[in-house]
């Protein structure tokens, strides 16, 4: 390459980066915040793997119905979008729209995820091993707060079009449809609302219809914060 050409392509790089912040230094805040999501990252893995521990000490760890819920499925997914969003804060001045398109679709499973435990299932008797019963709580409560919170009040959040709305349910939907295929040849479902036998197929779409539009308004309030005093492209 010449020195006409490579000096063409820095004088590109500088103007990309001037266009999406990157030649602005992080602050301290970012800093922090990136800090924060790897620790908090860190310590959802932490809480997995030493639910999983527990489980197999006592000879209880079934990884077709540990994998099968929706909490642990989504505290995974928050596990590398936070590890992500911690690196990404460390080096850059905002997230990326898709970054921050993919967290809003945390932010919407986190909720729903606290609602039905605290709502639905805390007071439902578990036949089940008990075991450590601190991660459920992690899991369920502290990590859907802190992921709120880090929607709320993080910095360098970009505005979200209104064409991400439908990102959210992809994985839900995915995640119901082989549920729901599996029950039908197994007999096994993760969690009673979802099962038939407990009060009928009626009840079953009632409560996906009622989830599902849930999650859309989650999604819709996370979208409508992320565009106050901004402008995002259509």
């Amino acid at each position: 390459m010449n020195t006409f050409q490579q000096a063409r392509t820095r004088a590109e790089y500088v103007e990309n980066a001037k266009n999406t912040g990157d030649t602005e230094p992080v602050t301290r805040r970012r800093r922090l915040l990136g800090a924060i999501r790897i620790a908090v990252g860190m310590f959802v893995l932490v809480t997995v793997v030493i639910q999983i521990t527990d489980r197999l000490l006592n000879n209880a760890f079934d990884p077709r119905e540990y994998f099968s819920y929706f909490t642990i499925q989504s505290c995974l997914i928050n596990i590398v979008v936070l590890l992500v969003g911690g690196v990404m804060a460390l080096r850059h001045r905002r997230d990326t729209v898709l970054y921050t398109s993919i967290r809003m679709s945390i932010v919407a499973y986190a909720v729903v995820t606290a609602g039905v435990y605290n709502l639905l299932l805390r007071s439902v008797p578990y036949e089940g091993f008990q075991g450590l019963q601190w991660p459920n709580e992690v899991l369920h409560v502290w990590v859907p707060i802190f992921i709120a919170l880090d929607w709320l009040f993080a910095p360098g959040r970009p505005p979200l079009p209104w064409r991400t709305l439908l990102i959210p349910i992809g994985y839900p939907v995915l995640w119901l449809g082989f549920t729901l295929v599996r029950g039908v040849f197994t007999d096994t479902y993760p969690y009673p609302f979802i099962d038939p036998a407990t009060a009928g197929w009626g009840s079953v779409v009632t409560y996906i219809v009622a989830l599902t539009m849930f999650i859309l308004a989650i999604a819709a309030l996370c979208i409508a914060y992320s565009r106050r005093g901004g402008r995002a492209s259509r």
